[in-house]
């Protein structure tokens, strides 16, 4: 089934496949690493339409890797601005200048895992989409479509079900398939079940129960925090002082 439902969605994404600015068509040559990893790094908790006109404006002050590890910090700080987490901005010239001072992105995993900023999920990515590796991604919307394919009550079953369904060099497309049904049609709620191109091999839709997959994860007890801030005004002026990196709003400037 693994291998045909992936046949499936592979020819569904070749006729259906999002336009986006970070990607290449189905078929055409990969997109440039550096696009593939700026829009990895701008999407985490960010959607795409919020994204899309802010990629389009970044890469045309920075059109290169290079371009953006010789930026300085607070440019780059003021140009991020709106998107949050602004570790993410932090994270993202530190890695632009490694990348610049070896010469290019690491075509596989293991080394792109090395780059600030840059998670499991994220270095999949790179290496599947950017440099066509075996690599599987694996985000909410493709554990979500995994997970109801196959009916599977266990989390951790999730990733090897993923990692078995690509086809040899087709890692990227597949990935971006799964991503574009899940935004599109496995929704987390009221999926599109009648609408897609897996229905006749997704088990989760013959047992009726498509919103039953992923288990539900058990939500972890959120802090309460207490903080005091001082202001300092002297005349018209307030005084100002640039968080530590690390930490809550890292590098962030707030009262004294």
């Amino acid at each position: 089934m693994a291998a045909s439902a992936a046949r499936a969605l592979l020819d569904h994404y070749r006729a259906t496949a999002r336009r986006l600015p970070w990607r290449s068509p189905p078929g055409a040559p990969p997109p440039d690493p550096y696009h593939v990893w700026l829009s990895e790094i701008m999407l985490q908790q960010t959607t795409v339409a919020a994204v899309a006109p802010r990629f389009l404006r970044f890469v045309a002050r920075w059109p290169t890797v290079g371009a953006l590890a010789a930026a300085e910090e607070a440019d780059v700080m003021s140009e991020w601005a709106g998107l949050g987490y602004y570790a993410r901005a932090r994270n993202l010239h530190a890695c632009a200048r490694m990348v610049a001072a070896r010469g290019g992105f690491p075509e596989e995993e293991a080394g792109l895992r090395e780059l600030p900023g840059v998670g499991r999920y994220t270095a999949a990515a790179i290496a599947a989409i950017a440099f066509g590796r075996d690599s599987t991604p694996v985000d909410t919307n493709v554990e979500r479509v995994v997970a109801r394919l196959f009916a599977l009550e266990d989390r951790g079953a999730i990733r090897g079900a993923a990692e078995a369904m690509a086809p040899p060099g087709e890692a990227g497309d597949l990935a971006q398939a799964m991503m574009d049904l899940g935004s599109a049609t496995c929704r987390p709620r009221r999926p599109g079940c009648p609408l897609c191109p897996l229905g006749r091999h997704c088990a989760a839709r013959a047992l009726g129960q498509p919103e039953r997959f992923p288990p539900k994860r058990e939500r972890p007890t959120k802090p309460h925090r207490h903080g005091l801030a001082l202001l300092h005004r002297r005349g018209g002026s307030i005084f100002l002082v640039r968080r530590p990196p690390a930490g809550l709003l890292g590098g962030m400037p707030g009262p004294e």
